[in-house]
């Protein structure tokens, strides 16, 4: 007979820090209560918070590069030899910047390994607009992903890109909140306290170039959380509009405090740029926790936004993030009572239908057939 859960070990490699990934805290959670032990890896920066106690093990390791080509050659190889030297029974490498220690560990080991894939890695903004980056990347993926017979990604459109490019066949678990009772909704009577909210990283082709100047004939506070490769650029337009005190920096929130935040914002953002693969076929993280929250949102004519949408009316979708397209959903978001009202009860029913309940369930089968 096959080992039971309890005898198997499954480690899981990150490059983040650990503390923000709700992503990575769920997934692990799940599989913890499932009965496996569960290792999540990832990296100690110069400002991580110490980690908080979880149903499953974390490491971070220490790196002296913090980011770029140094970072992620000198991640891959302390990540390989921390992994060689591990009791483990599977690897699962999240991301193509983590796949090459998981591949050639479970290689040497003869263990099982899967790759989550949240996104088409080398079809975003920052890598495929850097054509000797992408090369290097598009290599990793073509030598890697095709020895993965095992994974998972957030939505159908990338899993059916996965098998165009390498005929793999990969699950989909979207990344959706727990369903959690219901949200106190937004108070529609105080309008001067009601603020907009942006939540998660702050990073090109994420459209803040249009988001944050068309804030100028918006009557509410916009309200970002998180931290990204577009920071500095971002402080800098909120400087050049005028905006200081009308567009607020919080920097990244533990994912309570964001949960918190986010049932009190009046509705959110997901918005992406058109240019790369992976933001046209892309599911947010943040589009089901405004769900969640029971706050409607501005979100993306994309094909996975327009499905869901398509079934529960939950968002204004606009086909092109310009200033004058945002400038407008926004403001009918702001004072459109009786739309507000018809998306904010779509959400409740939408998180119904859409929650982690339901997905674990396909994540913990997956494992159990790789076991099995």
């Amino acid at each position: 007979m096959p080992a039971g859960p309890m005898s198997k070990r499954i480690y899981c490699t990150v490059t983040n820090d650990l503390t923000y990934d709700q992503r990575m805290i769920r997934i692990c959670t799940s599989l913890s209560s499932a009965g496996y032990t569960v290792v999540l890896v990832g990296r100690s920066e110069a400002a991580s918070l110490p980690l908080e106690p979880r149903p499953f093990h974390q490491k971070r390791l220490r790196l002296l590069f913090r980011k770029g080509k140094l970072f992620y050659l000198e991640y891959n190889f302390r990540l390989f030899f921390y992994l060689l030297f591990r009791r483990m029974d599977c690897i699962c490498a999240i991301d193509l910047d983590t796949i090459i220690p998981g591949c050639l560990v479970s290689t040497l080991r003869r263990i099982p390994r899967v790759y989550d894939a949240h996104e088409l890695f080398c079809e975003m903004k920052e890598v495929v607009s850097r054509p000797a980056i992408y090369r290097i990347w598009k290599s990793v993926e073509r030598s890697f992903v095709p020895a993965f017979h095992h994974g998972y990604t957030v939505n159908g459109q990338i899993a059916s890109e996965f098998e165009k490019m390498y005929g793999m066949k990969y699950e989909v678990i979207r990344n959706v909140p727990l369903l959690q009772p219901d949200p106190a909704p937004p108070e529609p009577s105080q309008p001067s306290g009601r603020f907009i909210l942006y939540q998660g990283a702050v990073n090109e082709g994420r459209c803040f170039e249009t988001l944050i100047p068309a804030m100028k004939e918006v009557d509410a506070q916009l309200v970002i959380c998180g931290k990204g490769n577009f920071m500095n650029q971002a402080r800098q337009l909120v400087k050049d509009h005028s905006l200081e005190g009308k567009v607020i920096f919080t920097g990244p929130l533990r994912p309570e405090e964001l949960r918190r935040l986010t049932r009190t914002a009046w509705c959110g953002i997901t918005l992406f740029e058109n240019k790369g693969m992976s933001n046209f076929y892309s599911l947010a993280n943040r589009f089901f926790d405004y769900m969640h929250a029971g706050i409607p949102q501005l979100a993306m004519d994309y094909p996975a936004y327009r499905e869901i949408n398509n079934m529960y009316t939950i968002a204004v979708l606009i086909d092109t993030p310009d200033i004058r397209q945002v400038t407008g959903a926004l403001n009918s978001l702001l004072n459109n009572m009786e739309l507000y009202q018809t998306l904010q009860g779509n959400c409740k029913k939408a998180s119904i239908h859409f929650n982690w309940q339901e997905e674990e369930k396909k994540l913990v089968r997956l494992y159990q057939k790789i076991f099995n």
